[in-house]
């Protein structure tokens, strides 16, 4: 009983020197995490509400895109201990260009925070156009917004106004929190659309936004710590219509042209994003990316998960 007592405790200790060393070895958690709120595209699928991302550092956060969804998102990542996405907290946005499923979310962003208790303007950063698009969503909620402060509800008078920045490459926002560079990325017949860099003390992050695969990616992460990037199946798309081929070819990017780039662009970890399926799924598109050569680390997002 007595060898059998001893063993046992030299297998705990051994087990607590174990878990000491992996402890000691193991990289310490970033301080800035990326919050993904949204992964879908324009298909309804339930299960993945439309694109928009959560930079977090410091107790404060940082959208990108504002797909449907969005405030709900973010609430539920509240709920599981990210406070900096609680609705009151949700006060800067950047868009990386103006379609449909990328800012159908405006609107939640504008006027649900406001309605649960922000109380400044929401500072909007995108391209141009976005000023526009922001008046004519105050003009077209303006009954509500006469209601909310002149009627019974106590509304406060700033949180539904909105302080529209409209950008050019470069940096953007340093607030001595993050600095957020804008780099022009090539979208089908869009003009102007961006993505952009977050960098902090302790963490480099790059966003794609919507593009066919760029150089401008690449220079804009060049070892950066986490690329989020776009993608579509190669092997899937062989499969659409000659419309879309020829659409999806000039706006997005394919698994094949993600793995050379993020070859070349060399992040620590790459996240695929706003995942076109046609069929597949996240593991068929991560065995895609190996097969063209990238086989360093690498996931597929999911809503609300964190990196």
């Amino acid at each position: 009983m007595r060898r059998a007592v001893w063993c046992l405790g030299l297998v705990c200790v051994l087990c607590a020197d174990a878990m000491s060393a992996q402890t000691a070895l193991a990289p310490p958690v970033p301080t800035t995490q990326l919050v993904v709120l949204g992964t879908g595209t324009p298909n309804a699928d339930p299960d993945r509400s439309g694109p928009a991302l959560a930079v977090v550092r410091a107790g404060k956060s940082y959208l990108v895109d504002a797909g449907p969804g969005i405030v709900r998102r973010a609430a539920a990542a509240a709920r599981n201990g990210v406070e900096a996405l609680a609705p009151q907290n949700l006060r800067v946005l950047f868009l990386t260009h103006l379609h449909s499923d990328h800012t159908v979310g405006l609107p939640d962003v504008i006027f649900t925070a406001w309605t649960l208790e922000r109380d400044v303007p929401l500072e909007v950063y995108g391209p141009p156009g976005t000023k526009a698009m922001i008046e004519h969503l105050l003009a077209a909620y303006a009954a509500d917004i006469r209601n909310r402060i002149d009627g019974a509800e106590p509304a406060n008078a700033q949180g539904y106004k909105v302080n529209v920045h409209e950008i050019t490459p470069g940096v953007v926002l340093n607030d001595g929190n993050v600095t957020v560079r804008a780099f022009a990325v090539p979208h089908g017949d869009w003009d102007v659309a961006f993505g952009y860099r977050f960098d902090s003390a302790d963490r480099s992050i790059v966003i794609s936004g919507d593009t066919r695969a760029s150089d401008a990616v690449v220079t804009a992460c060049n070892g950066c710590d986490l690329l989020m990037h776009e993608v579509y199946s190669a092997d899937r798309f062989q499969t659409r219509p000659p419309e879309w081929q020829r659409y999806h070819a000039r706006a997005h990017t394919s698994t094949v042209e993600l793995a050379a780039l993020a070859l070349r662009a060399q992040p620590r970890q790459l996240v695929l994003y706003h995942q076109l399926f046609w069929g597949t799924d996240d593991a068929g598109l991560l065995s895609e990316l190996r097969r063209a050569g990238y086989t360093r680390a690498a996931s597929a997002a999911r809503d609300l998960a964190i990196y």
